[in-house]
């Protein structure tokens, strides 16, 4: 496996964003070739030659430095998630033979008793646990509520619902940006994990069913998923303006913890508060904790390859 294509697209997509004015350089001539800097300029801002910078981008970063890379992480004005994902980028190339084996993370499927007891402790906010590969594999009863849609796939999957689901349009109002914080989560992960098979055959997948996705997955755009503000229109309450919280179960590697609130007073603090009341009528689908990789391959799918593209 070899990454010069992420690499180069990565490196020139960034290049290609910032202008001359925005890196404090002089635009000499009217007539540029390139929509953003020129190979000279981000050497020249980074402190490295021409050649050396040329061979960066051509996705040679074979022996690079960290402090090389965060010079050029600077010259390209990289935020975080970018800048980790340059060096993740070049740790990949620089893997032995016996790294790069193409394999598929142990855990992220099992849950521990206690972990569960965490959720259902959480009694006033939704709170649910998805793994690397985007399964949602627990959740308390205010979580299964409020992500009822995607709970009632087979197997719970945000991505594939996102993508493939066409009731994910109505119920995330802002579809768009949704998938496209999805996708440049799903760039980062691949990142960090780029011999992760199960995390490749997702994405093998999404591709070929998904334009958008091939789309959104070709602009090499990362980002942390951490905190924002989740808008979604739900079924039987309506609107919410949730704010969500992420956190890594560092005893539990794979696992992501998100927990989500709103503001005291809102409407959406009504709305949730109604979605409670509805959740202790009834009995929302509780996920499952066995998946495998087998569960979640490529086979194919009944639904529409996905709602717009």
């Amino acid at each position: 496996m070899d990454n010069r294509n992420d690499v180069r697209e990565f490196l020139t997509t960034r290049r290609a964003r910032i202008t001359p004015d925005q890196a404090g350089l002089p635009a000499f001539g009217g007539n540029r070739r390139v929509p953003g800097l020129r190979r000279e300029e981000v050497s020249l801002l980074s402190g490295m030659s021409v050649d050396y910078y040329t061979r960066l981008e051509r996705g040679d970063l074979s022996g690079v430095s960290d402090s090389v890379l965060d010079s050029l992480a600077r010259a390209l004005q990289l935020d975080d998630a970018e800048t980790a994902h340059l060096h993740d980028l070049a740790r990949a190339a620089n893997a032995s033979p016996v790294t790069r084996k193409p394999r598929s993370r142990a855990g992220g499927d099992t849950l521990r008793p206690s972990i569960q007891r965490l959720l259902d402790a959480i009694t006033e906010a939704p709170a649910i646990i998805r793994n690397n590969y985007y399964d949602y594999v627990a959740a308390n009863r205010l979580g299964r509520a409020l992500y009822a849609p995607v709970f009632d796939e087979p197997i719970p999957n945000s991505a594939r619902f996102a993508f493939f689901n066409p009731a994910a349009q109505e119920f995330y109002p802002d579809w768009d940006k949704v998938v496209q914080e999805f996708v440049a989560t799903m760039r980062g992960d691949a990142g960090r994990n780029p011999y992760d098979k199960r995390l490749t055959d997702l994405i093998g997948e999404l591709s070929t069913r998904s334009q958008t996705f091939r789309t959104l997955w070709a602009a090499h755009d990362v980002r942390y998923h951490r905190t924002g503000i989740k808008r979604i229109h739900h079924p039987v309450v309506g609107d919410l303006d949730l704010t969500y919280e992420a956190f890594e179960l560092p005893a539990d590697p794979g696992l992501q913890l998100s927990t989500f609130t709103a503001e005291p007073g809102s409407p959406s603090d009504d709305a949730l508060k109604m979605l409670a009341s509805w959740a202790a009528t009834t009995d929302p689908p509780a996920p499952r904790h066995d998946v495998t990789a087998e569960d979640t391959g490529t086979a194919p799918d009944p639904r529409p390859a996905e709602p717009r593209g």
